[in-house]
């Protein structure tokens, strides 16, 4: 009883710090179901699932608070979802590709905890060939090893200045909630094993989700979001590093 406490005061923090950047978090998701031991065949639908909810309501939260650009998001879409579904179909070395990504996540958050320029600087359009490129590359990616593409996503963005942090938040859960959708309507292809304690772990990671995603789109000042972006990207790249999460 008082594993599953901890596990589920864990799950709402996990849910929280990532809806609050956007994300849905499935990697911390999944870390956390190995440490307590869920069933292996049980992790991966319920992470997915858990990554629609979470993500979804980060959306909306930061759809209204009109963060959303409509403009950046379509031709990354447009481009991710099918090629997402390729990379689900190619088999690769996954546990080398994650410490590659792993380490590109490093210099991502070395990048956001370095002194920048000024966070009321206006962002520069977008180019909608270079967002079908992005948004394919990162797709493809996305399927190979599993994840949403949140986390190659957000530091992209703030890279080329499209968006500003809680712009890119807001992009970021979009993305990662139609990306985890065609994940999961794969899984459903070759069937999913629900555990009888999947509803609850919904329960409360949209509860943390709801949280996370109100501070971060009404709350949270700029520079907050960007030190909130940072840790979860670092935590994101020590599970890829070091757990294989």
């Amino acid at each position: 009883m008082e594993s599953l406490l901890l596990f589920y005061v864990l799950l709402l923090i996990v849910a929280f710090l990532y809806a609050s950047v956007g994300h849905g978090g499935a990697s911390g998701y999944l870390a956390l179901m190995a440490l307590f031991s869920v069933a292996p065949e049980v992790m991966k639908p319920t992470a997915l699932l858990l990554n629609l909810f979470v993500s979804l309501t980060a959306f909306l939260q930061f759809y209204r608070g009109k963060h959303f650009v409509w403009k950046v998001f379509m031709p990354l879409a447009l481009a991710s979802v099918p090629m997402a579904f390729v990379g689900g179909l190619i088999t690769i070395d996954a546990s080398l590709y994650k410490k590659v990504l792993g380490l590109l996540l490093v210099f991502s958050v070395i990048r956001l905890l370095l002194p920048s320029k000024k966070e009321s600087e206006q962002t520069v359009s977008s180019h909608f060939a270079g967002a079908l490129l992005m948004g394919g590359i990162i797709g493809l990616l996305s399927g190979m090893i599993g994840i949403g593409g949140g986390i190659i996503l957000s530091p992209l963005l703030i890279f080329f200045n499209w968006t500003d942090q809680k712009q890119t938040a807001a992009i970021s859960a979009l993305f990662i909630f139609v990306n985890s959708a065609s994940g999961l309507m794969g899984q459903l292809t070759n069937g999913i094993e629900f555990s009888s304690g999947m509803f609850g772990y919904v329960g409360v990671a949209f509860a943390g989700g709801c949280l996370g995603a109100y501070f971060g789109a009404m709350k949270f000042r700029q520079t907050l979001m960007k030190k909130i972006l940072a840790i979860v990207l670092m935590v994101a790249a020590y599970k890829l590093l070091f757990t294989g999460a």
